[in-house]
């Protein structure tokens, strides 16, 4: 491979290397990227602190020896160990946002991000009027994070079970300097929140259910798999999020929940429920809208 790989100068002989690499390696692309000369591109930028959006300028660019082994190390252990490009660059974006992530979260991909970039709207008329938010299962911080830019008056609470998470989402709550704003929180959901209501709440809970479980591709497998599995059906931690959720928030409250592809097995558990489904750039039946009054008893 060393002799392969030693005629290697340019970013451009390197993008080439990475994309030939990542084919032959049947690589899964799931976590923000969709193929693998995106993929490889991204990769090569990133290690190299080099801009996202002007690949262009650099790519006929002759890499130091430092350089050379750093990018050729990257591409080996995602060819070969099939860690995704996240964990290698330790870097994830939501939006404009980016995000520190190691092994600790699952890496932010949430459908609940573009709405809290457009500040909820048309379900939140004044993002000024919102003072209490809460981020449940929050992971790397992310979502708590987004909800604090979009909602300058909030004080937001975010909550997970896992203490190595909340290890990570305290780093990007500090890169944001929002300490006096953003509390974090040890809790199985809402077992540690007893007397506390919010606004809003939103929740990109664990939703993978048993079947999608023992069928998931490699690179999932180095995410903490208490961030992806929730039971037979994927609706174990939703479940409780509906029947819990209504005595935390305040009168005109909403909740917002990530459900990935569970919508059919969530309307058959819940036909009493009118579920609003919100619009993505997945579709409209990933994320669900429920005002207080429309919660169970």
């Amino acid at each position: 491979m060393m002799e392969e790989t030693s005629c290697l100068e340019t970013i451009r002989d390197f993008l080439r290397h990475a994309v030939g690499r990542f084919n032959r390696a049947g690589l899964y692309f799931g976590h923000g990227c969709t193929n693998a000369l995106d993929e490889a591109a991204y990769l090569i930028l990133s290690a190299l602190h080099l801009p996202h959006d002007n690949l262009e300028t650099f790519l006929d660019a002759k890499l130091l020896p430092s350089e050379r082994t750093l990018i050729l190390n990257l591409i080996d252990r995602r060819a070969e160990e099939r860690i995704p490009v996240a964990y290698l660059t330790h870097e994830a974006w939501l939006g404009s946002f980016s995000f520190y992530v190691d092994e600790r979260v699952i890496i932010p991909r949430s459908f609940i991000a573009e709405l809290l970039l457009e500040r909820l709207y048309p379900w939140v008329d004044d993002p000024e009027s919102v003072s209490s938010a809460l981020d449940l299962c929050t992971g790397s911080g992310c979502l708590g994070i987004l909800m604090a830019h979009a909602f300058p008056n909030a004080d937001v609470d975010c909550v997970d079970i896992s203490e190595n998470a909340l290890a990570v989402a305290m780093k990007n709550v500090e890169n944001y300097a929002l300490e006096d704003r953003v509390s974090l929180i040890s809790s199985n959901l809402f077992d540690d929140l007893s007397g506390k209501t919010y606004d809003l709440i939103v929740s990109n809970p664990p939703y993978v259910n048993a079947e999608s479980m023992e069928t998931l591709p490699e690179e999932y497998r180095h995410e903490p798999e208490i961030a992806l599995a929730s039971g037979e059906d994927g609706l174990d931690a939703t479940r409780r999020i509906l029947m819990e959720s209504g005595a935390h928030l305040s009168r005109d409250g909403l909740l917002i929940v990530e459900i990935g592809h569970n919508r059919g097995a969530l309307e058959s558990a819940f036909p009493e429920i009118e579920f609003t489904w919100l619009d993505t750039e997945g579709g409209s039946g990933h994320v669900f809208l429920l005002r207080r009054d429309q919660l169970p008893r």
